[in-house]
């Protein structure tokens, strides 16, 4: 098997950032390795603020924003389209 897809989850522990962390941990396959990270650690603000994450929940796939969280939102068809759940090959 190939290494895993990385998903980094900003998350600020909001309501709405738990849902999305269930979102993506039901969406998720044996390909994906999640992360949760806490927006209140300075090193986690930090690195989102590098990556342009302008508000949370933010999910970012190997390194690089999902483009549903480049704007505002997260949805699953465009979290889909970046590759989770779908299996490497």
């Amino acid at each position: 098997m190939s290494e895993k897809r990385q998903i980094e989850i900003y998350s600020a522990g909001c309501p709405v950032c738990q849902d999305t962390i269930e979102l993506v941990k039901r969406m998720a396959c044996a390909s994906c390795e999640i992360s949760v990270l806490d927006m209140h650690d300075t090193e986690v603000a930090a690195r989102s603020a590098e990556l342009g994450v302008r508000s949370v929940p933010a999910v970012a796939v190997n390194g690089k924003l999902a483009e549903c969280c480049a704007g505002r939102g997260v949805d699953e068809n465009t979290l889909r389209a970046a590759g989770i759940g779908q299996p490497l090959v």
